[in-house]
């Protein structure tokens, strides 16, 4: 039986792909993750040699990340063609002194780098847009180094709640998004040692449900899963949505709500080893998060 929660890769990567030289100018719920997990940076002891943002978008998060470790090396890695030219533009060729990351157009679930190659994985907003939780931090543990960090944000169940509410059953119109508790679990199951996890909430507001849909467009986030209505949406449809989205209205304004699922965990000390070969014991580092 088909899940129709799986995500259509291919059509998500046309949506970013259009999305990318608006995106930025949308991206508010992005900027602010990024600067909330940027400063969770600031207590942890690092010094990576190779830094992969996975998912990188239109780049933003790398090349800060570049400024806070100027020793270090980058990839940037989206699936979108479209987002990978915005990210090149901000590290431009006149500009040597500034470090110039590799960029490669790949898939999370699949990366398309070696095994023990980097020693830090950021990624901001990206791996929900996966099919599976298991196979993409099986890929981020397979691509760590021993004592590499892994660090990223991605969207929980509670995340457009409204929205998924107003829209009715009959058809998938937001993505499955995983409870903390089970993300937890697959980091266990992948290798990894000392996980931190933590959940915020934010609520950006609008005057209409257009202006909703204006800024998910904006920035990509069509409805790529499996059981979405396949023809167009009619009028009937968008009213259903505009009566049902108004039970939600406070003070003037409609919330679109966003839980954001805070991760972060080490490495061991031990070469990669692939899952079903011999165990591993992992040790954690003094100087991770608490």
């Amino acid at each position: 039986m088909q899940d129709v929660y799986q995500i259509d890769k291919s059509r998500m990567r046309e949506s970013f792909h259009r999305a990318a030289k608006q995106y930025d100018a949308a991206a508010i719920l992005q900027r602010q993750v990024r600067e909330e997990m940027l400063s969770r940076l600031d207590v942890v002891k690092l010094a990576p040699g190779i830094i992969l943002d996975a998912g990188c978008g239109t780049g933003h998060g790398l090349h800060t990340l570049l400024k806070q470790f100027k020793q270090a090396q980058g990839i940037a890695l989206d699936i979108a063609e479209g987002m990978l030219a915005r990210s090149r533009a901000l590290f431009p060729w006149y500009k040597p002194w500034q470090s110039q990351p590799r960029f490669v157009c790949g898939d999370i679930e699949s990366l398309p780098l070696a095994t023990a190659s980097v020693d830090m994985v950021w990624s901001n907003l990206a791996v929900q847009w996966c099919n599976d939780m298991d196979t993409v931090l099986q890929e981020f543990r397979r691509v760590l180094r021993p004592n590499g960090l892994l660090m990223f944000a991605t969207l929980g169940p509670d995340t457009l709640k409204e929205l998924r509410a107003a829209s009715g059953a009959e058809h998938t119109h937001v993505s499955r998004f995983i409870d903390m508790h089970d993300i937890g679990d697959a980091l266990t199951r992948a290798g990894f040692s000392a996980p931190v996890l933590d959940v915020m909430h934010y609520t950006l507001t609008y005057d209409s449900v257009e202006s909703v849909m204006r800024d998910l467009k904006a920035i990509g986030a069509h409805n790529a899963t499996a059981g979405r209505a396949k023809g167009l949406s009619g009028k009937g449809f968008l009213q259903q949505l505009r009566q049902g989205y108004e039970v939600f209205r406070r003070e003037g304004k409609l919330p679109a709500t966003y839980e954001v699922v805070f991760v972060h965990a080490w490495t061991g000390s031990q070469p990669y080893t692939a899952p079903g070969s011999s165990p591993v014991q992992f040790m954690p580092r003094k100087d991770s998060l608490r």
